[in-house]
Parts: C-alpha cells; sequence; structure tokens
C-alpha cells in the first residue's frame, strides 16, 4: 500500500538528495517562535548555549535568557521557581546531563508539583557519536516516562521539533523534549500533523506495525519500503508523543497486523517499545520485537558506524518485521 497522503511527506522522500538538518535545529526555531508570541517564555541554559541552539534566543531577547553554567541541579531548581512566578522556562543541556545528572531535582521541583517547566535533552542516543559512552544518553526516555505529570515528546526531524517545542511551549505541564546533534533527513512537511497525545500514521500495511520515534523513524520508512518489494506490506506510525502515548491508534495497527516492531535510539528497557509491549500485555497481546539497545552502553565511533553496530537502521528492522511476521503465522 502506499505512503499515507494524510500524513503529508516529502514527495522527495527517499530521493539522494534530500535535505537534512539536526533535530536540534528545530528546538532553537521553535523558541524564537515562542519568544516572539510570548514574553513569558524564558530559557535557560547549562554552559551549552551554542550545541543546543538556543544562541539564537539569546541573541533575540537577552534580557530572557540565563546562564546557568556547569550546574544542571541549580537549572531544573532555578527554573521550577521560575515557573511559579508565572514564566515558562526551558532549561537546555546534554540529555546526559539533564536529566542524566539532575534527575533528581527534576522530580521533586517540577514533576512532583507539576511546575510549568520544560526539559530540553539534547545529544541524546548514540549519534553524538565519538562523544563516547558518557556523552550517549540512551536512558532518558525510560528516566523521564516513569515520571508522574511528565510529557514526553520525541520528535522525527527538525521541523517536527519545531512543532514539538512550540506545542510545549503552549500546553502547561513539564514536558521533556528529546533531540540530537547529528543531521538526519527532514522528511515532514509545514502541513504535516503534530499534537501532543497524537500518532501519525506514515504508511498503511496489514502484514506487520512498526511504530518509531525520533530520526529512526525515517529507517523504519526505508524498511517499510524494502519490505514492500518482498511483498510484505507495513503500517509505520511515527509515535513522536511517547507519553501521553496515542493507544487507540497504536492498538488499531495491532489488531490489524498481529505483528509490531518498535524502533527508538534508545534502551530498549523502559522506554517507547516498553510503553507500547505494556499497552499491547493488557489490551492485545501480540508478537512484538524491540529495535533499540539491548541492555549496553555505547561506544565512540562516527554515528553511521554506531548506528549500524547497534542493529538500529532499516535492514535490522527488516529482519525483525519478518520474524514477528513468522511468529504470528
Amino acid at each position: 500500500m502506499p505512503i499515507n497522503a494524510a500524513a503529508k511527506l516529502s514527495r522527495k522522500l527517499f530521493a539522494k538528495d534530500i535535505p537534512e538538518l539536526p533535530t536540534r535545529n528545530g528546538f532553537g526555531d521553535g523558541l524564537l517562535l515562542l519568544g516572539a508570541k510570548n514574553e513569558k517564555v524564558v530559557v535557560l541554559c547549562a554552559d551549552l548555549t551554542e550545541s543546543t541552539r538556543v544562541d539564537a534566543f539569546k541573541k533575540a531577547f537577552p534580557e530572557r535568557f540565563v546562564q546557568m553554567g556547569v550546574s544542571e541541579q541549580s537549572l531544573a531548581a532555578i527554573a521550577a521557581g521560575m515557573a511559579l512566578a508565572g514564566k515558562i522556562p526551558f532549561i537546555a543541556s546534554y540529555a546526559c546531563f539533564s536529566p542524566g545528572r539532575n534527575w533528581e531535582q527534576i522530580r521533586t521541583t517540577i514533576a512532583l508539583p507539576e511546575t510549568n517547566v520544560k526539559i530540553a535533552g539534547a545529544h541524546s542516543g548514540v549519534s553524538v557519536g565519538p562523544d563516547g559512552a558518557t556523552h550517549q544518553m540512551t536512558e532518558d526516555i525510560a528516566l523521564m516516562r516513569v515520571l508522574p505529570n511528565m510529557t514526553v515528546l520525541v520528535p522525527c526531524d527538525a521541523i517536527e521539533t519545531r512543532k514539538a517545542t512550540v506545542a510545549a511551549g503552549e500546553m502547561h505541564g513539564p514536558v521533556y523534549i528529546r533531540f540530537a546533534r547529528e543531521k538526519s533527513p527532514v522528511f515532514t512537511t509545514e502541513k504535516s500533523p503534530f499534537a501532543i497525545g497524537k500518532a501519525n500514521i506514515l504508511r498503511t500495511g496489514n502484514d506487520v506495525a512498526i511504530i518509531a520515534c525520533g530520526p529512526l523513524v525515517y529507517e523504519a520508512l526505508l524498511a517499510a519500503r524494502d519490505l514492500a518489494k518482498m511483498g510484505v506490506e507495513a503500517t509505520v506510525i511515527n509515535n513522536a508523543s511517547v507519553k501521553p502515548m496515542d493507544e487507540v491508534t497504536i492498538l488499531a495497527a495491532a489488531k490489524r497486523c498481529k505483528a509490531v516492531v518498535t524502533v527508538e535510539e534508545a534502551q530498549a528497557a523502559g522506554g517507547m517499545g516498553s510503553a507500547v509491549c505494556e499497552l499491547l500485555a493488557s489490551e492485545f497481546p501480540c508478537p512484538v520485537e524491540r529495535i533499540g539497545l539491548q541492555d549496553v552502553f555505547g561506544q565512540s565511533g562516527t554515528p553511521r558506524e554506531l548506528l549500524e553496530h547497534y542493529r538500529l537502521t532499516a535492514p535490522w528492522i527488516v529482519k525483525a518485521a519478518q520474524r514477528v511476521i513468522k511468529m504470528k503465522r
């Protein structure tokens, strides 16, 4: 079956010259839009202004920018105080430091009292590359989705990251937005839908449902294309809203296909795939394969080498799809 027209993907979805941008660029663009619309939006950064793409906000609204230095615990706690004073704070750092280093402060001062703080986790996943295991944050989805009151967003490309950032700023309550350093294909468009709590079906098929989040959504689409050449039709779902998750859309796809593959650049344990499995275990048990890091840390290498090494790319998604289809039969 064809790409779902309702998803309004780029016509050059599989072109060799498809544009590529880091998803972090979309975060910076979203902050500028929010800053221009609402003077209550403020940004706090932990000494990583350019890397997290908050430098444009700093230049445009210097009176609403606070450089915290290397103090991620203070970053969270001070932002919580600003939120209680009526501001809409975004805190930006690498995901390995926020929420990695300040999770307790996020839990106690942001999630528990539901303060209106937005947490930006940059440089997530193994595609950080040569920075190595210490900076390759793969546990953050699990860390953040377990927190009560926390919304968790993992957008798929730069355009969707901008939309997710704006949506986070316009809702009330704690939000975690995860994005990456490495360039990745920009395959959604300005008209592609995005809403917190809603998954988007990018392709329809009846043999297997591939549910993905983050830049690996593109790998899921590549896998579906390759599966189609083998006579296997896959549904591909962009599950950017990890929490709250669109249970209706995911359950409908699972019931139609009766076989599921989840895909994320994160630990398979506790991440987006685990959320899907928890849903299916209670509502519709069926064969599931989870593409993600399998209880291992990252290591140094080029982004592409690492994605291949940890079996996160299209060929491995194809193999996982073949396994779950065999299981359901």
